[in-house]
C-alpha cells in the first residue's frame, strides 16, 4: 500500500530543505515531494500536523553483540530497538565472538538483519585480525562480502605502522577507517576519568591524554599518507581541538561523538553505579562545554550512540570489575534533542549531524528525501514528552544513563523501505 505522509515539517539537509510539504511514498521509494499532494483511496494517510519529517537517521556506531554474545543483544533486538528510537540504518562494530575479520561473519551479520527485517544493518569489519593489532584483516574480502567501513573499536590500533598500512589499503578501497583512540600505556588500570573526581571518590582515573595523543596520531599518519581518519566516540577537549586544526589545515578527517560526551560528565560517579561506566569515560564539564562547542561550529561532524548492551552479569558487580557500556539506540534522540532545545544546534544541524552526515562518512546511499530515494524515514514529535524507562526498551540492555529522565522529542514513525516499522500514531 502507498503511504502519504502529509502536512509535516520536512526537514532535508541534502537538499537544504525545510517547508512543510507532503511526501508519498510508492512501493520503497520516494515518489513524490510537493506542497500538497491528493490522497487517494489505496492509501494509507499519516497526518503530522507539527511534526518534523526527516530523512531516516542513522546510528553509525553501535554493538549488536551477535554471534557469539547473543545473552547481551542480537540483530533483532537490536534493530528493534533501533526502529523504536527513530534509526532507519545501524553500523555494528566487528567485536563479536567470532570477530567480524572474514567474509564468513559479514555475511552471517547481513543474514540475520534480513531475517529480522526492521532497520538496515551495515557491518564494520576489523581493521586487523581478532582485534589484536598485529596483522591487517582482509579489506578488499571484507569490502566485497557488505562491510561499509573498518575498525578495532574496543582496542585501539597501538602499531603506527599498522595503522598507516591500514589507512593506506582502506583509502584506496574507499572504505573508511573508524579509529578507537587510546594510548593503553596511559589507560592502564583506569575506570573513569582522571581528576578531581576520581581523587574524591578513590577510583583509578585514565587522563584525558590517553585520547588526546591517539587521535592527534592518526590524524598526523593520515595527513602524511594523503588519506582519511574517522575518529570515533570523541570525549576530550583536546581531541575536539585537534581534529578542528586537522580541518583547518585541510586534512580529510571527520568525527562523532555520543550523546553522554555532551550530557553528563564524571560527576555522576559519585553515587558509583555502573550504568556510568563506559569507554572513553565521561569527562569533566570543560570537556563537555568543548563537545558541545565542537558540535556547533561543524568541527564534529556525526552523532552516534556508541549503544553497547551488557547483562547484569558483567554489569552490576563492583565498579572496578564491571564492563564498559551503555545503551543508547532508544534515548539518542531524545538526550541529542536537548541540544536544540538549548540553542546549541538547529534542527537542521542534527538532523544532518544523525543522518545526513553519517550516510557521507559511510558511503551509504541513504539521508536524504530525494524524489526517487530509498523511503527510509524517520518522523519526530519535537514537543512530545516522556519519561526514560528502560524496562520498557526493545534492547535486551537494561544499562542505561537516562532511567528516570524526561526527555522532550521523540520518533513516534519510523519507516524503512517503504514500510512502517515503528509508530506512536494512532
Amino acid at each position: 500500500m502507498n503511504i502519504l505522509l502529509r502536512g509535516g515539517r520536512i526537514i532535508d539537509p541534502s537538499q537544504d530543505l525545510d517547508a512543510p510539504m507532503d511526501i508519498l511514498i510508492e512501493g520503497d521509494r520516494i515518489a513524490r515531494v510537493e506542497e500538497q499532494i491528493k490522497p487517494a483511496a489505496d492509501m494509507q494517510v499519516f497526518d503530522l500536523d507539527g511534526m518534523v519529517v526527516s530523512p531516516g537517521l542513522i546510528d553509525m556506531h553501535i554493538h549488536l553483540r551477535e554471534p557469539g554474545f547473543e545473552y547481551k543483544e542480537t540483530v533483532r533486538t537490536g534493530s528493534e530497538a533501533a526502529v523504536a528510537g527513530g534509526f532507519t540504518a545501524v553500523a555494528c562494530m566487528a567485536n563479536t565472538e567470532p570477530v567480524n575479520d572474514s567474509r564468513s561473519v559479514t555475511e552471517f551479520i547481513l543474514q540475520q538483519a534480513k531475517l529480522a527485517d526492521r532497520a538496515h544493518v551495515y557491518p564494520v569489519a576489523a581493521v586487523s585480525r581478532g582485534l589484536e593489532g598485529k596483522t591487517l584483516a582482509e579489506f578488499g574480502e571484507l569490502k566485497d562480502a557488505g562491510a561499509v567501513a573498518l575498525s578495532d573499536d574496543g582496542n585501539p590500533v597501538e602499531d603506527s605502522g599498522l595503522m598507516r598500512h591500514a589507512l593506506e589499503y582502506a583509502y584506496s578501497l574507499g572504505i573508511p577507517v573508524m579509529s578507537h583512540c587510546e594510548d593503553r600505556g596511559l589507560a592502564a588500570g583506569g575506570v573513569m576519568n582522571e581528576g578531581l573526581v576520581s581523587t574524591l571518590i578513590g577510583l583509578q582515573g585514565i587522563p584525558s591524554i590517553a585520547e588526546d595523543i591517539m587521535t592527534t596520531r592518526d590524524i598526523a599518519i593520515a595527513e602524511y599518507t594523503k588519506t582519511a581518519i574517522h575518529i570515533s566516540h570523541v570525549s576530550t577537549a583536546g581531541s575536539v581541538q585537534a581534529v578542528r586544526d586537522a580541518k583547518q589545515r585541510g586534512i580529510n578527517v571527520t568525527a562523532e561523538t555520543a550523546p553522554h560526551y555532551f550530557a553528563l560528565t564524571d560527576e555522576a560517579l559519585t553515587g558509583y553505579s555502573t550504568d556510568f561506566k563506559m569507554y572513553p569515560p565521561l569527562r569533566t564539564g570543560s570537556d563537555m562545554t568543548a563537545i558541545r562547542a565542537g558540535l556547533a561550529d561543524g568541527t564534529i561532524d556525526a552523532i552516534a550512540s556508541d549503544h553497547a548492551p551488557h547483562s547484569s552479569i558483567e554489569k552490576y558487580v563492583e565498579f572496578d570489575y564491571a564492563a564498559n557500556g551503555i545503551i543508547g539506540l532508544e534515548t539518542s534522540l531524545g538526550v541529542s534533542l536537548m541540544l536544540v532545545h538549548e540553542g546549541i544546534l538547529s534542527l537542521g544541524d542534527l538532523i544532518a549531524k544523525m543522518s545526513t552526515n553519517p550516510a557521507s562518512i559511510l558511503k551509504i546511499p541513504k539521508g536524504t528525501l530525494k524524489v526517487g530515494a530509498t523511503a527510509d524515514i524517520t518522523v519526530i514529535d519535537t514537543h512530545k514528552t516522556w519519561t526514560v524507562d528502560r524496562e520498557r526498551f526493545r534492547s535486551k540492555g537494561r544499562n542505561c544513563p537516562f532511567h528516570g529522565w524526561q526527555l522532550t522529542g521523540k520518533a513516534v514513525l519510523t519507516i524503512v523501505d517503504g514500510t512502517v516499522k515503528y509508530s506512536e500514531i494512532q
